[in-house]
């Protein structure tokens, strides 16, 4: 399979809990390793990927944490004065409008006016370049909200573009939908643990994204799966030892269900499925990230 370097906007997603911001840290980190620049986005949320990372947190300002690796976490009133900023071009305009109290106070009722300015945000670093003509970030990583507000962050420049009468706005929602919806520029990873209820909100997701967004899912990734370590003929065996025996099962059931829940996933999204194995570490933190970045090799580095 085609590797994800070829992409500038790397979306990750999935049901709330299921490690996505882990999977997000992990791609941002193998994606500077490889030279290139890149940007790790978390959206309004308490930050997660500079403490895996073992920085201090970026906040809402573009952060360097280390070579080649950015940080920024998007909040709605620092993007809101960005957007405000873009759009009205001058800062004693911007103050004028966006800094009037009662301006701010009728804004908080634009439908879908902080998700466009969140993901305006985005977006121009996206397109943002160096003086040389160069990208200012060659990969953007997108930690995006959980399935049933990423679904509705992601539709937002669609629903705009269907919705908003000619002028800034509706030009801004057309760029970002244009950007969103090239599979040249985005891809979609998919996070899921191997549960029922996991698996079926990564491929509501994918319809989701496939059918609302037009985003296309570049591949998913199966979090804490248990490998098989106990045949039919080992439990046999451990059957005189009461306690062995319950706790093979138990991981004999437990790899099952991985078996069951990859497969799923790949007859589903007709694409491949990483599996990072269940992590058992004393401390969550940046040992773990590079553990999960070497099980995540070929889907950023593609098969060689």
């Amino acid at each position: 399979m085609a590797g994800l370097l070829d992409k500038r906007l790397w979306v990750v997603s999935g049901k709330g809990g299921v490690g996505k911001s882990t999977v997000a840290a992990a791609l941002a980190l193998r994606s500077a390793r490889a030279g290139r620049r890149t940007l790790v986005c978390e959206v309004n949320t308490q930050e997660r990927i500079s403490r895996f990372l073992e920085h201090p947190p970026a906040g809402p300002e573009v952060k360097l944490l280390e070579e080649n690796l950015w940080a920024v976490d998007v909040r709605p009133q620092e993007a809101m004065r960005e957007y405000g900023l873009m759009v009205l071009r001058f800062e004693t305009l911007y103050k004028t409008v966006f800094e009037n109290k009662l301006v701010r106070y009728f804004l908080r009722f634009v439908p879908s006016l902080q998700e466009l300015v969140l993901l305006g945000k985005i977006m121009y670093h996206l397109q943002e370049k160096l003086p040389d003509g160069r990208w200012r970030f060659d990969t953007i990583v997108l930690d995006a909200p959980a399935t049933g507000h990423a679904i509705s962050f992601l539709s937002v420049p669609q629903v705009l573009v269907q919705t908003v009468p000619p002028g800034p706005m509706s030009r801004e929602a057309q760029k970002m939908r244009d950007l969103l919806v090239d599979p040249s520029v985005t891809a979609a990873i998919l996070v899921a643990l191997p549960e029922e209820m996991p698996v079926n909100e990564a491929l509501e997701l994918h319809a989701a994204l496939k059918d609302r967004v037009s985003i296309r899912t570049h591949a998913a990734v199966l979090n804490q799966a248990i490998p098989e370590r106990f045949t039919e003929a080992d439990l046999e065996a451990l059957a005189g030892h009461p306690e062995l025996h319950h706790v093979a099962q138990a991981h004999h059931d437990r790899a099952a269900l991985t078996v069951l829940a990859g497969t799923k996933l790949e007859r589903n999204l007709h694409t491949p499925v990483f599996n990072i194995p269940r992590l058992f570490l004393p401390a969550f933190g940046r040992d773990a990230i590079e553990q999960v970045m070497g099980h995540l090799e070929t889907l950023v580095m593609g098969e060689r």
